[in-house]
């Protein structure tokens, strides 16, 4: 093998006289303090380390003001922000763990490797907890598939996702996918991950203990994902293409042997500390698990496991291959973890230990290369308070008039418009791709409102889902982040579940940019409200920032990730009819809102106006009743209204239950607006004849409007608007235009 040539490092005085640091992300502010934290202008490997901490990515430096606002405690909540994961208990001394992360850059440049990697660094985050991962979703955007190179990375990034989950040997059971041209060369590639653990498993990534050997588990460092962090923080350009190195490169089966032997020495109730090296890699887990302890940390960097030869420093510190953990334990107990991830045929190398002096010592060849203050490192990172502008377009948008359209006729044509827009359409060309079923836990697969897991050994079950309408976000911030939530929770609950906390992965443009900084704050300011009305606390996330593309930024999109608690598998509910002569009831209240709409993208060309407006506490009001309604077996099935309206909403209660249904709407609106609105606090049930009454008593009881609107039957979707004729289509033209769209597409 021919030796990698490593050319000559500059020097500490280099640095600074032609400001390398600059291309690291460093700003010349922030390069003064480190010389002030340093007492002296830090080297090539020092600056390098810095500059990943520093970064968006790693430091929040530009988003912490922001993420003060959430709420992150409640009843429930044993972790909130702060470590891998957060933890919620559902009871019975067990918990569930879970989180979302982006990996939108790497995706962009490299399809397939960016996806797989972004599910192997979640899951990572949850089994370092001690938890036992049991469920993966995902949250994808990307531009218009008219496009030959979203062709591609769609395609890609599926196969990225499926390739790495199915062969881990966890299901993906839900997600969410969205089109628009505005994410057209930077999709948004989400992922989450959700696991179980008991109480007196629950782990920290803390070096504790002045003296105790830390160990490095996984496969050898190579120089794959050197500046991965760094890469995350600022804006792709036509030069990003050359960053393809900067992707890592992922091995789900090595990933299956660290987490089954992680698992194992966690249970062996020896382990210390723990903490998946993710962003940043080595130096991020070792200098993070220092400062949770108030301690110091040495490493010796020869003992680093290394697959090419001449690895410097910086490039060992800097790299983000995968698949690799640190932990801490007594020294007494060494030998039993290396038998066990020996046992598991993994890399176990003993490569620094805990100090008190609160420093990250590095060396390498018997030198110290060197000596980084870890307070510094961790929790000293300047904070931004970036200025905020309100954009033109936002009070463009508000005189926009949403009702000016001419009317659409044929309502029929309409909804297979609509039916046939990819946001809408069946997504089962992804999710054929993903083995949903491995561990046979499962029992609400993808496609409906929420997916649903059971908890093994139990009546309780996990629901989840991922949710956000960008294009609401855009034309109004603070609303769209309400919505956001309160879309998730209604899903939730439509599936019968309680719902218990969220994760959110922030994905927005340049905070640098005010306007942009400003559809941040009023998102955050809009998903804060919600939690705190919907008792969903934040209990962890991510920000991807710098989303942007030749025209500008992409829709903000602050994806929610939210877990429910189904009390009992009797309540699980799905969206499909059940039998013919159930009674549909519609639930809330439709107004012509049109803003942001799929219907009025797809029929009109355009987004633009405000959203549907929201009332949390309505909202509030809805679920609670939903669910109490679930609870009591009054309910056949529950299906959320979101984008295409109760148009879209009772074809795919149609498709999902292979039943027609015959409905008539009253109301003083024009037939389009009434069927394609998108007013929020809307839910489609469905009961048997003998439980209507008391399903509708009971609603009334609660002050939630709901109106019974026909009945399940036949094969053929009926809806007549004020008795006179707006849609009717067999249902098995419906289920053609949906399942079809997709896949025409990507020929």
């Amino acid at each position: 093998m021919a030796q990698q040539l490593t050319l000559k490092e500059p020097t500490a005085e280099q640095i600074a006289e032609q400001k390398i640091y600059k291309q690291m992300g460093v700003t010349d502010s922030e390069y003064d303090l480190i010389c002030g934290f340093l007492g002296r202008q830090p080297n090539y490997v020092e600056i390098g380390v810095f500059s990943v901490m520093w970064s968006e990515h790693c430091s929040y430096k530009n988003s912490k003001p922001i993420l003060k606002r959430f709420p992150i405690t409640g009843p429930r909540v044993l972790m909130g922000p702060g470590e891998g994961a957060g933890i919620v208990d559902i009871g019975d001394k067990q918990a569930v763990v879970f989180k979302i992360e982006s990996h939108n850059h790497p995706s962009a440049i490299e399809p397939y490797q960016g996806a797989a990697t972004g599910v192997g660094g979640i899951i990572r985050d949850i089994f370092s907890m001690g938890a036992r991962p049991v469920a993966l979703l995902n949250s994808l955007r990307f531009g218009s598939l008219t496009n030959d190179r979203v062709k591609y990375l769609f395609e890609h990034v599926v196969s990225g996702i499926a390739g790495y989950g199915n062969c881990i040997g966890i299901p993906t059971v839900a997600g969410e996918v969205m089109f628009d041209e505005s994410y057209e060369g930077n999709p948004l590639v989400n992922a989450m991950c959700v696991g179980l653990i008991d109480h007196d498993k629950i782990q920290k990534g803390v070096a504790q203990g002045v003296g105790n050997p830390v160990f490095y588990v996984g496969p050898a460092t190579g120089r794959d994902g050197i500046h991965g962090a760094t890469f995350a923080s600022e804006e792709l350009t036509a030069e990003s293409e050359a960053k393809r190195p900067a992707v890592q490169v992922g091995d789900p089966f090595m990933e299956k042997l660290v987490l089954e032997a992680t698992l194992e020495l966690i249970n062996s109730g020896i382990v210390v500390g723990i903490q998946d090296m993710g962003a940043a890699g080595l130096t991020c887990s070792s200098s993070e698990m220092a400062s949770k302890a108030g301690n110091g940390m040495e490493l010796y960097l020869d003992e680093v496991p290394q697959r090419e030869e001449g690895m410097t420093p910086y490039e060992m510190m800097l790299s983000e291959s995968q698949e690799r953990m640190l932990f801490v334990v007594k020294p007494e107990h060494e030998a039993q973890a290396k038998e066990i991830f020996e046992r598991w045929g993994l890399i176990c190398a003993k490569v620094g230990k805990v100090t008190d002096d609160g420093n990250l010592k590095l060396f390498h060849k018997g030198e110290i290369v060197g000596v980084l203050p870890v307070k510094a490192l961790v929790d000293e990172c300047p904070v931004y308070n970036k200025p905020s502008k309100v954009p033109a377009y936002y009070e463009q948008q508000a005189s926009v008039d949403t009702t000016r359209y001419a009317e659409v006729t044929d309502l029929t044509d309409a909804l297979k418009q609509v039916l046939a827009s990819p946001t809408v359409a069946s997504k089962e060309w992804v999710y054929n791709q993903y083995d949903h079923m491995v561990r046979t836990s499962t029992y609400v697969r993808p496609g409906s409102d929420a997916a649903v897991v059971g908890v093994d050994g139990t009546r309780k079950a996990l629901a989840m889902t991922t949710d956000c309408n960008g294009r609401y976000v855009y034309l109004d911030p603070e609303v769209g982040g309400a919505i956001a939530v309160a879309e998730a929770a209604r899903n939730i609950v439509c599936t019968g579940a309680e719902p218990l906390a969220i994760t959110d992965n922030l994905n927005f443009g340049n905070p640098e940019k005010p306007e942009i900084f400003w559809q941040l704050e009023k998102a955050a300011d809009g998903m804060s409200e919600a939690c705190r009305k919907l008792n969903a606390p934040v209990i962890g996330g991510n920000v991807s920032l710098y989303n942007e593309n030749s025209k500008g930024a992409i829709y903000p999109t602050p994806v929610i990730g939210m877990v429910g608690l189904v009390h009992d598998l009797d309540h699980i509910t799905t969206q499909g009819f059940k039998k013919e002569g159930d009674v549909i009831f519609l639930l809330g209240e439709t107004k012509a809102e049109l803003g942001g709409s799929e219907f009025q993208k797809v029929l009109h060309g355009v987004t633009e106006g405000r959203p549907p407006q929201i009332d949390l506490d309505t909202e509030k009001k809805l679920l609670d009743s939903v669910l109490g309604a679930i609870q009591k077996g009054l309910v056949a099935s529950a299906h959320d209204l979101s984008e295409g309206g109760i148009a879209a909403a009772l074809a795919e209660s149609c498709i999902s239950g292979r039943l027609g249904a015959s409905v008539n709407i009253s109301t003083e609106l024009r037939p389009d607006f009434a069927l394609f609105s998108e007013s929020q606090s809307r839910i489609l049930l469905s009961a048997s004849p003998e439980q209507a009454a008391e399903l509708e008593a009971w609603l009334s009881q609660n002050g939630v409007p709901a109106v019974n609107i026909g009945t399940v039957q036949g094969q053929t979707l009926t809806i007549q608007v004020n008795a006179k004729p707006a849609i009717q289509s067999p249902v098995t033209q419906l289920e053609k235009v949906w399942k079809d769209a997709i896949p025409c597409l990507m020929k």
